[in-house]
């Protein structure tokens, strides 16, 4: 039996497992939703990345807004902290947005997708900024930061991996793809009020900044954006998303019309995906306790970039190699997934030093809007390219243009791979320079304090 004996290791755990919840939906929402809405229902592809592209523009308004918010002593005075309102209210609206998305009827609209999208994004705002910024405050060192981003998407992963199995179990039971998405729907909502339940009233938010000062929200927002190593490790955040989001919106289109993968095999290799990313959290995690966490990063993407290159020589019945590709991409998404948030914890802590004030809800605030805007931007660049280029749904596989979609699925993904690799290898903040401005903070902290007695 696993004995863990470090108070720390379980108060990241009792944190970390509200993302079991926040990580099943994952598949139904990012992969299954608008295959769901675009072929089964008709919308059509283009129609159906505009719809979500439109309900996420909703977010440059309420990702800063609740990033503000998160970090003003306002919420504290009711006595529950500054992170645990929003978060509540979050999970209401999250729940509700996530039932209508998942069971539609069969008549639905352009406005209802874009309506209902815009309303889970909303509650996933409210959750993800507080939450995440409650992350960043839990552990104040450069490998305890590792390990709490670790610890909650290995159980975001947890949860994705649950909910990619449902549809190869579903199939084997005789259900639908359809029928499994509304199940993991449903099952979402009740498992999250209980894991959240315990979140709630079971962590306690950390103390309030010392040096924490008023400011406008004009000038919290300009300052935020005149970081540095915080705008260089956004831009390499935003492009890899994008060359994530491509091929994770393209995945069952690409399975289904290139490979010849019936929907035993689809599942069957969504689920291989996201147990890899499990595994490959520990390895990267095990690798930044020698290696500057930027480095790990980068070279994760390195090796993703080579598996993608395989994918364009590969044709119908590949599915032994596509096996490859799948586990080392997973491998790779366990890095990026657990290291790039520890990143932002310390340039949090940078901010805090350069500023004397806590950014951190604001920060990831503006980080919140960089993952929801690659994922948009994938969407609405993948669906009406691949129509542009010929590709169609409808028809044998020679009228598809499936070359189109190999292209798109893989090349674009290596691009902006690339891109982020240049931007994060000159990444300023090593774990040396951390030490220096933990130390800084340090001395202020107590000379703020002796003053102020």
């Amino acid at each position: 039996m696993l004995k863990i004996k470090s108070p720390e290791t379980w108060l990241n755990i009792r944190y970390g497992g509200a993302a079991f919840a926040l990580g099943m939906p994952t598949i139904p929402l990012l992969v299954h939703l608008p295959i769901l809405y675009a072929e089964q229902l008709g919308l059509g592809l283009t129609a159906t990345g505009l719809a979500l592209f439109f309900a996420r523009l909703f977010d440059v308004v309420t990702d800063p807004l609740v990033g503000l918010i998160s970090d003003r002593p306002l919420l504290k005075k009711l006595g529950w902290g500054r992170r645990k309102p929003l978060i509540l209210v979050g999970g209401v609206l999250a729940a509700i947005g996530t039932v209508y998305l998942l069971n539609p009827s069969e008549n639905v609209s352009w406005f209802y997708l874009m309506g209902w999208a815009a309303i889970l994004y909303l509650g996933w705002t409210l959750i993800s900024i507080p939450y995440l910024a409650w992350g960043a405050d839990l552990s104040k060192s450069y490998g305890g930061r590792t390990q709490v981003t670790s610890i909650r998407e290995g159980f975001m992963l947890s949860g994705i991996l649950l909910a990619g199995a449902v549809p190869a179990l579903a199939t084997l039971s005789g259900f639908s793809e359809r029928q499994s998405i509304s199940f993991v729907g449903w099952v979402v909502v009740a498992l999250g009020a209980v894991l959240f339940a315990i979140l709630l009233r079971s962590v306690q938010e950390p103390n309030f900044p010392k040096l924490h000062r008023k400011e406008t929200a004009r000038a919290a927002m300009k300052g935020s954006l005149e970081n540095r190593p915080f705008i260089l490790l956004l831009s390499a955040w935003f492009l890899n998303g994008i060359a994530n989001g491509i091929p994770a919106v393209l995945f069952l289109l690409y399975m289904k019309h290139v490979l010849g993968a019936t929907e035993l095999q689809r599942g069957l290799l969504t689920f291989l995906y996201f147990l890899a990313g499990i595994v490959g959290i520990a390895i990267w995690f095990w690798l930044g306790k020698s290696i500057n966490k930027h480095r790990v990063w980068a070279i994760a993407m390195m090796i993703a970039c080579g598996a993608f290159s395989i994918v364009p020589f590969l044709g119908a019945g590949d599915i032994e190699l596509f096996v490859f590709v799948t586990i080392i991409t997973g491998l790779t998404l366990g890095a990026d997934l657990a290291i790039p948030p520890s990143l932002q914890a310390d340039i949090a802590e940078y901010e805090y030093l350069r500023s004397r004030r806590d950014r951190t809800g604001l920060l990831f605030a503006f980080w919140s809007m960089a993952t929801k805007m690659s994922l948009a931007v994938s969407v609405a660049v993948s669906f009406p390219l691949l129509e542009y280029l010929g590709f169609s749904t409808e028809g044998n596989l020679e009228e598809n243009n499936i070359l189109a979609l190999s292209v798109i699925y893989s090349v674009a993904p290596i691009v902006f791979k690339i891109a982020a690799i240049c931007i994060v290898w000159q990444y300023p903040l090593t774990q040396k320079k951390q030490l220096v401005i933990q130390q800084r903070i340090a001395k202020l902290e107590d000379y703020d304090m002796s003053h102020r007695l």
